[in-house]
């Protein structure tokens, strides 16, 4: 019987030791815990389209620890543009990402996507065009008819093409589409299979580094100068049952979009620490490009701010092009209660 008693007593030390290390653990665990000493709380990220400089900023907020601070464990993922990063969070596979604003609006008024808000801008103008290279006879709109052009099926470039098209005088039915992937488009271009491919204008270094011929590019902003560029958006569930975590981790993408800016170098390299292919020189020269498409005479300094009356422009012009099947209006496709205050 004593034998007996100092057996259970012995597993029963045993059991309270085992508790008191792992609580203990589990405070000394500085990886879990954010700025405010509770759990952090994961969340999975979609850049907009492949991993450039320009979307490097979302890596900044995350290697310099903005995410942390506020409470967050950040996995980024590459995108493959507007409807496949809608699709994504909207099917629970993210929870947060970037898309051309205008391309959401195709998306949402065409009945091709739905359950998703906007909550914050990225770009102030839309940063949508074709880039080719010299050597393709291609200098103005008209000259892309006849030409092979390659995207990814659900980029904005490629959603707002007819509508560009119809705007700059192409007749859209003689330029041909063929898909590509994010991150192979530049290649694709290079090896001389398409005349040209759909790019934001800030992937001019990029595509100089990659084909190593100077690019052409033909800006959508040209002919539609309302537009934003992309947003980030969320899906409506969250918005809605989490408003507040929605805000903090708006607050700390954009603090690492204000950081990435200042410091196009370092943002480059902290990409490339983390996406090893990445070309330094041209990311933080795509920074360096972005940074005007960023901040506007409509923003002011304040990052990230949405006006009503512009998307309400954007949607006008849109509905005039004949690009869009249902009347929508600014509320159905952004939280401004969420949004950032100029």
């Amino acid at each position: 019987m004593r034998r007996l008693t100092r057996t259970v007593a012995a597993a029963a030390l045993a059991t309270a030791l085992a508790l008191v290390s792992a609580c203990s653990g589990g405070d000394d665990s500085s990886e879990a815990k954010g700025g405010d000493g509770k759990a952090l709380e994961k969340v999975t990220y979609l850049t907009s389209f492949g991993n450039f400089g320009r979307d490097s900023y979302a890596w900044v907020a995350k290697e310099k620890g903005f995410f942390k601070e506020a409470g967050f464990d950040v996995e980024i993922k590459p995108g493959q543009g507007t409807g496949s990063v809608i699709q994504t969070i909207v099917g629970g596979q993210a929870d947060f990402g970037p898309i051309d604003l205008t391309g959401g609006l195709l998306q949402l008024g065409n009945g091709a996507a739905k359950d998703f808000v906007a909550v914050a801008a990225i770009q102030q103008r839309t940063m949508a065009a074709v880039v080719t290279v010299e050597g393709k006879n291609i200098a103005t709109p008209k000259d892309l008819e006849g030409k092979k052009l390659a995207d990814t099926p659900t980029s904005v470039v490629r959603l707002l093409f007819p509508t560009y098209a119809r705007l700059a005088g192409v007749d859209a039915s003689k330029v041909t589409f063929v898909n590509g992937e994010a991150q192979t488009l530049m290649g694709t271009l290079a090896s001389g299979t398409v005349d040209g491919i759909g790019q934001f204008v800030v992937g001019q270094p990029t595509v100089e580094a990659v084909t190593r011929k100077k690019p052409v590019v033909l800006p959508y902003s040209d002919v539609m100068t309302d537009l934003y560029g992309n947003a980030l958006i969320t899906s409506s569930k969250l918005a809605k049952e989490k408003p507040e975590m929605v805000k903090r981790f708006t607050a700390a993408l954009l603090k690492g979009l204000d950081y990435a800016l200042t410091h196009p170098q370092e943002a480059a390299d902290l990409l490339k620490k983390n996406v090893d292919a990445t070309n330094t020189g041209a990311a933080a020269a795509e920074l360096q490009l972005m940074a005007a498409y960023v901040r506007s005479s409509n923003s002011g300094t304040a990052l990230g701010t949405l006006d009503k009356e512009r998307v309400a422009k954007s949607i006008a012009l849109l509905q005039g092009a004949g690009a869009l099947k249902s009347a929508i209006n600014p509320d159905q496709i952004i939280d401004f209660n969420l949004t950032p205050k100029a």
